[in-house]
Parts: C-alpha cells; sequence; structure tokens
C-alpha cells in the first residue's frame, strides 16, 4: 500500500532510520560470531598449502579451530532462541468477522481512508485501552520476507480493542479513537521496521530464557545487546507513533477530543466497578457475568452525581458500539470471565466453586451473602478470643465487647488483627485453589485493590452484622450502588448515615451513636442474627 512507505521518511531521524541502526547492531553481533570461523578458515588453508610450516602452529589452529566450534554451536543456539521467539500475546477475547461484521466493516474502513493495511484480526480486552498487537511468528515473517522484495513480512497486526470501550462508546466516538491505532498497521507492512522489531523482541525472550538457572550465558550477551539498541528500538517506535498519529489527524479529527473525554470516563468507571463490585463477587466465587453492561449503569450513575460529567447521559441516545456486535451478550460474558481471570486468578470456565451472577440477583447472591460471612467471621473472631457468646451471635456481643476498650487500644486492636490474620489465611487458601493463567498473563492490568488495614476490616465487618441484623429484624434489602458496591436499602432507600456511627464504635470505642441509630429504626441488638 501507499501508505506504508511514509513511516520511512521525513522525521530526524526518521522511524526507518532507527530501525536499520538497530539491524546494524544485529549485522554487528553476527560478524563478532563469525570471527573466530573465519580466523579458523585462514589457519586451515594456510596450513593446507604449507604457509605456514612448524612449530607452533598446528597448535594454534586446533585452538582457534576448537574456539570457532564453541563460539558457532553457541551463536546457534542463541540464534535459535532469538529467531523462535513468538510474540508475546496478551489474553484477549478474539472476534471473528461473522461476529461483528459492522465493527469489521468499520475498521476497514479507517484503513482505508489513511491507505495503511487492514488489521488481521479484532479481539477484546478487559481493558480502557485500545492497542495493536503483532501476532506473527518471527521464524513466519523471514519466510514471508524471503519471498521476494514485494512480499509482505508477515501478517497485519490484530487490532485489540478494550470492550468496555464498546458499552460506553458510541459509534462515531469509537471510530475517533481506534483512528490513531488502526493507522499503526503501516510500520508492520515495512519489511525494515517489522525484523527490527522482531530482533528486540527475541532479545528479551534471550533475556528472559538467560535468567533460569544455569543459562546465564544466553541471558548476558542478550541484556548487552538490549542495551546497545534500547535507545534506537525507543526512537523507532515513537517515531512510528508520531507518525500514525499524524496519518489518523484527517478522520474525524472534530470527534477525537470529545472521544479521548469518554475514554478517560471509562477508566474510571471501569475502575470503580472492577473494585468495588466485581471484586467482592470474585472472592466468594461468583463472576458478574455482564461487565461491560455494568458499565454503562456506572458512569450513568456517575454523570448523574458529578457535575463534571453533566451532558454526557445525552449522548446515550446516540447508536452504541456495541451493536456492531451480533451477540454482544455473549462477548460481555467471554470478557467478563477474562477480567476475573486477569484481575482476581479464577478459573478458566465455570464451575461450582465459579459461577456466574446476573445483575438482577446480585443483591441477593452476592451482597447478602457477603454480609453473612463477614458476620460469621467476626463472630468467629470473638469466639477465638473467648469472648462470651450470651444468647448467640448477636450486635450486643460485638458493642459490648467494642465498648470495653474505651478508646484506648485491648480489646479492639486484638479482634482487627484476628480478623486481619483470618481473612490473610482465607486468601492465601483462595489462592491456592485457583487456576491462575500463567506467565505475562498472570500479572494484572492494575492492582485492584490496596491492602486493607486491620481497622477497615473491622469497621467492614461490624458494618455487615448491622445489616445482618436490619435484613432479618426490620425488613430491610441488600442493594447494589454501581459507583460503591454493597449497599443498605430500608424502604428502597439507600442508607447512607450508618458508616459515621459504625467509626465512632470501631475507633472511639463509643457505642451510643451506632445503638441510638438501631433504636431509631427498630433493631433490636439483643436478637441473633442469621449467619451462613
Amino acid at each position: 500500500m501507499s501508505g506504508t512507505g511514509s513511516y520511512g521518511e521525513g522525521g530526524a531521524p526518521s522511524a526507518r532510520s532507527r530501525a536499520l541502526a538497530v539491524l546494524r547492531v544485529r549485522s554487528r553481533a553476527l560478524a563478532l560470531c563469525l570471527l573466530p570461523a573465519a580466523a579458523a578458515v585462514v589457519l586451515v588453508t594456510a596450513r593446507m598449502t604449507g604457509r605456514l610450516a612448524g612449530d607452533p602452529w598446528p597448535l594454534v589452529t586446533l585452538v582457534v579451530c576448537a574456539v570457532a566450534a564453541v563460539v558457532l554451536l553457541a551463536a546457534g543456539v542463541f540464534a535459535a532462541v532469538v529467531l523462535r521467539a513468538g510474540p508475546p500475546v496478551t489474553p484477549t477475547v478474539p472476534l471473528a468477522e461473522s461476529e461483528a461484521p459492522d465493527l469489521y466493516r468499520l475498521v476497514r474502513d479507517l484503513a482505508d481512508r489513511m491507505e495503511v493495511p487492514a488489521p488481521s484480526a479484532i479481539a477484546l480486552a478487559p481493558d480502557c485501552d485500545s492497542w495493536l498487537e503483532d501476532r506473527t511468528h518471527a521464524a513466519h515473517r523471514r519466510r514471508g520476507a524471503a519471498a521476494g522484495p514485494g512480499s509482505e513480512p508477515g501478517a497485519a497486526p490484530v487490532l485489540v480493542i478494550g470492550s468496555p470501550f464498546l458499552w460506553w462508546m458510541r459509534v462515531a466516538e469509537l471510530r475517533a479513537v481506534l483512528a490513531p491505532v488502526v493507522a499503526g498497521t503501516g510500520p508492520s507492512a515495512h519489511p525494515d521496521i517489522a525484523d527490527a522489531r522482531s530482533f528486540v523482541r527475541g532479545l528479551d525472550a534471550a533475556a528472559d530464557v538467560g535468567s533460569r538457572p544455569g543459562l546465564g550465558w544466553i541471558g548476558r550477551p542478550a541484556r548487552l545487546l538490549l542495551r546497545l539498541c534500547r535507545d534506537d528500538a525507543a526512537e523507532m517506535e515513537r517515531g512510528v507513533a508520531a507518525a500514525a498519529s499524524a496519518r489518523a489527524e484527517r478522520v474525524d479529527y472534530g470527534l477525537r477530543i470529545t472521544a479521548q473525554e469518554q475514554v478517560g470516563l471509562a477508566y474510571a468507571g471501569w475502575d470503580r466497578l472492577l473494585t468495588r463490585v466485581a471484586l467482592p463477587a470474585w472472592r466468594m466465587g461468583r463472576w458478574p457475568s455482564h461487565l461491560d453492561a455494568g458499565v454503562v449503569s456506572a458512569l450513568t450513575e456517575l454523570s448523574r452525581r458529578d457535575r463534571l460529567a453533566d451532558g454526557f447521559t445525552s449522548r446515550l441516545g446516540d447508536r452504541p458500539a456495541c451493536d456492531l456486535l451480533e451477540r454482544p451478550g455473549a462477548v460481555d460474558e467471554a470478557a467478563s470471565l477474562l477480567a476475573a481471570r486477569l484481575f482476581h486468578g479464577g478459573p478458566a470456565e465455570p464451575g461450582p466453586q465459579w459461577s456466574p451472577v446476573d445483575w438482577a440477583a446480585y443483591p441477593e447472591e452476592v451482597v447478602d451473602r457477603k454480609w453473612r460471612q463477614e458476620a460469621a467471621r467476626l463472630h468467629a473472631a470473638l469466639d477465638a478470643l473467648a469472648v462470651p457468646a450470651g444468647t448467640g451471635p448477636t450486635l450486643d456481643r460485638v458493642l459490648g465487647y467494642l465498648a470495653g476498650g474505651g478508646g484506648e487500644g485491648g480489646p479492639g486492636e486484638a479482634l482487627a488483627g484476628r480478623l486481619s490474620a483470618d481473612v490473610a489465611r482465607e486468601e492465601r487458601s483462595a489462592e491456592h485453589r485457583a487456576e491462575p493463567v500463567r506467565g505475562a498473563d498472570a500479572v494484572p492490568l492494575f492492582p485492584l485493590q490496596p491492602q486493607r488495614s486491620g481497622r477497615d476490616l473491622l469497621a467492614d465487618h461490624v458494618t455487615a452484622a448491622v445489616c445482618c441484623a436490619a435484613v432479618d429484624g426490620v425488613g430491610a434489602g441488600p442493594g447494589l450502588d454501581w459507583l460503591d458496591g454493597p449497599v443498605l436499602l430500608l424502604a428502597g432507600e439507600r442508607r447512607q448515615d450508618l458508616a459515621p456511627r459504625v467509626l465512632s464504635l470501631v475507633e472511639d470505642g463509643d457505642p451510643d451513636p451506632l445503638r441510638a441509630w438501631l433504636a431509631t429504626l427498630g433493631i433490636r441488638p439483643e436478637k441473633p442474627i442469621r449467619l451462613l
């Protein structure tokens, strides 16, 4: 295509010139490895023609030949590691053209307008980002390049789209966001840039292999070569990105700013949905099966609350990008399961201890169960501390114990420490039973939640016990807030006045505010709580 050449032209220095600099490092390394073999050939030829007769040339020739053989063997092994290095593949949900013909048409139209090759395929990732991913094996690329100067150096890269974008963004916004990404397919058709990328990727793989015991002799030269070409490789990628951005300016430029605002908003809502809503479910072996649909609800709620988001809900009348999918529900479910694998380390397939949950069932099957589990853990910790149970697992037992601390440390600290130890032990056990994805797949895209302190855990468990008492005693119910997660509903309204009263008890040892709150609602703290 005519669009591929401009990636090697212009700029100071151009992406192509930086790619050639990377390839020169490879050529010099190859020449260095062949040097002992060349010396051995010269010595053997001289000996055979009688030019180097007598001592010490027989011994010198033997030593040089031995060194050349060792170097060639080591270089061959090293080269095999580099050449056979497959591209690092991000875990994604593959999207065949039959599953999203309209989306494929949109992407191909973008590529045609920018005069670049169309991506070879489209995949979705549970992340708020989009990128191109080269999944062509280096050996395959070299076979294609060897076919002739006009041949492609391998298949075009795969376009990976963040699945939350499809549900939150409108079609025109998605098109504007994808334009600079799709423009990056141009370098994949440029042999020098593709070859340089393949070489650097191979060195990364060799460095990783060299980190294993007994293989340091592979890692050391790989790291040296990476240092020698690091700056040129980085500048090459900057040049590629700049050229792609410039090429994309001709497409939907007016929408780019608005679309980028939606990217930031989607990231904020996705983060809240994962940490506040999905994580509690994952921890109990359930995974929300329509996370992407939940993004729309979360961001609509954020738009309602946040003045900075005013006007964003008016977009919802436009065609959503998920309409470009034939079966958006099935795609959402697959992306939701992958999110659970990546961020929590869950199994790859549903099972008895790893089952999906719909949003309509979330309050009863996740929120209520979470409260019961935490209330049970709280009373088990009190049992371990030999606190008298009285008439059973009651709020009176919790209030009396924490009020006994008087805000001076003793009982609250001991209970918080016990809960921290119990939660840590349960999480370690869950990690041991889980089937996390391996290698690069096991690295979360971003940390979901910071480690909770003992005081935070204690406050959460006391709140859970109070919510259980409210559900059992006065007809309250579990609810779901799209941004804050589990909430207590009374007469259909969210109760937001519980948290400060729990903190007064946990931090100051003062039970009076919480007792007054319970009395106002008619909750009897002496009645046993139903636990799991």
